[in-house]
């Protein structure tokens, strides 16, 4: 290995910020959930991902489910949010913050008649909005089938606690 060019003690410093504004990036909706991809696993290297989401009245976010590989992290902006952690209940105001590490059930809703709003933080990334854009086709198709749903969910790291209520759906 030629290390005759290689400075050992100083930093290259290069920017690559990205700012998002509001409507910035891709965007889904499917039963009761807007979803607009911020950050992504192109973009952070596969270590950070960030999506905002919106949950209208009633909807649901994701049933009690884990990850093996990933931590998550739900910042709550506006409204409440209802997060499920093991087998507590939560009631999230905005401001809140609430870190969901690897291993740790939990599910997220809206159970009131407002709108909802978070931003929803992964890390790793895994690759999640790949995860996210396979879940709108899924979630798109009537009837839903639930064994193309469980591939989805188990090829991106996530294991609900239940297969037989498992679909984001009353």
């Amino acid at each position: 290995m030629n290390t005759q060019n290689i400075d050992f003690f100083n930093d290259t410093l290069v920017n690559q910020a990205q700012i998002f504004n509001p409507g910035d990036g891709e965007f889904f909706s499917m039963n009761g959930l807007s979803l607009t991809l911020k950050v992504t696993s192109e973009i952070s290297n596969d270590q950070l991902g960030v999506y905002e989401i919106t949950l209208a009245p009633q909807a649901i976010g994701a049933k009690l489910h884990y990850h093996r590989f990933m931590d998550e992290t739900f910042i709550v902006t506006q409204g409440m949010l209802t997060i499920e952690a093991g087998q507590d209940i939560h009631e999230a105001a905005p401001g809140t913050v609430v870190y969901v590490p690897r291993f740790t059930p939990h599910g997220f809703r809206n159970d009131t008649n407002e709108e909802v709003k978070l931003m929803l933080l992964f890390n790793p990334a895994q690759k999640r909005e790949d995860f996210f854009r396979g879940l709108y086709e899924t979630l798109s198709e009537e009837p839903i089938d639930p064994g193309k749903y469980l591939k989805l969910y188990n090829k991106y790291d996530s294991f609900p606690v239940d297969t037989n209520n498992m679909l984001p759906v009353k």
